[in-house]
């Protein structure tokens, strides 16, 4: 059975392998495009290679919360192809997350592609009205690419209960450890320190919040979960 340095010694050499891979596809899509390289084993600093300015990734900059996403569901994660996002700026990107594996089937990592589709998005609007083809597609989600893993936390936590406008005392016992587990299942507690920030965004004790915690994982599988908080 592989020892755990052995498993870091063949995860260090597939990263080193693809960081040639990241600069090769840029080159050839050109300025509107973006590669991301990404170490789950680090989420804080999880950039280990980017070329291409799409987002404003830089090499030791944090996860977007579609990465905490994947490390969420662990080995269970699954590839997300061309799918439309947005950044905060109002960018329309055209986007795919590649998990990567060791041997033994572990997700560490992902190899993400971002292509700016700002400027066809409004040429398709612009051609659309003019045939008089109506209403455009739906918004595409907004998505926080971001080099500080706090902000994506933050996002995150906007997202399921700020943007709501409900206080934390307004909630019931069920809808607390709903969000608790929501924000489980968006892999907010598998970043260091999430545990008090939530907390404090809550304006909660951290004790209070690993019992919430507890009780939404205790809820959703009766195995007890480890290592995330």
């Amino acid at each position: 059975m592989a020892t755990e340095q052995t498993r870091d010694a063949e995860r260090d050499a597939i990263l080193a392998a693809l960081r040639p891979v990241v600069d090769g596809i840029a080159a050839t899509f050109g300025p509107v495009c973006e590669v991301v390289l990404h170490d789950y084993r680090r989420p804080e600093k999880s950039v280990v290679a980017v070329a291409g300015s799409v987002t404003g990734r830089a090499v030791g900059g944090a996860m977007s919360e579609i990465g905490m996403r994947v490390l969420a569901r662990g080995d269970e994660a699954a590839d997300e192809l061309n799918y439309v996002t947005r950044t905060g700026a109002g960018k329309l990107l055209k986007a795919s997350t590649m998990v990567l594996r060791d041997s033994g089937g572990a997700v560490f990592g992902a190899l993400c592609v971002n292509v700016d589709v700002t400027a066809v998005g409004e040429a398709h609007a612009l051609l659309g009205a003019l045939a008089g083809l109506g209403a455009s597609a739906a918004e595409a989600p907004v998505t926080t690419f971001g080099n500080d893993i706090d902000s994506v936390v933050d996002a995150v936590l906007d997202a399921h209960h700020l943007g709501r406008h409900r206080a934390w005392a307004a909630l019931d016992r069920t809808e607390r450890l709903d969000l608790f587990r929501s924000l489980d299942g968006h892999g907010v507690f598998a970043v260091r320190r999430a545990v008090e920030q939530v907390a404090g965004r809550l304006g909660i004790s951290r004790a209070s919040a690993y019992s919430y915690l507890s009780q939404a994982r205790a809820d959703t599988d009766p195995t007890p979960a480890g290592g995330h908080a």
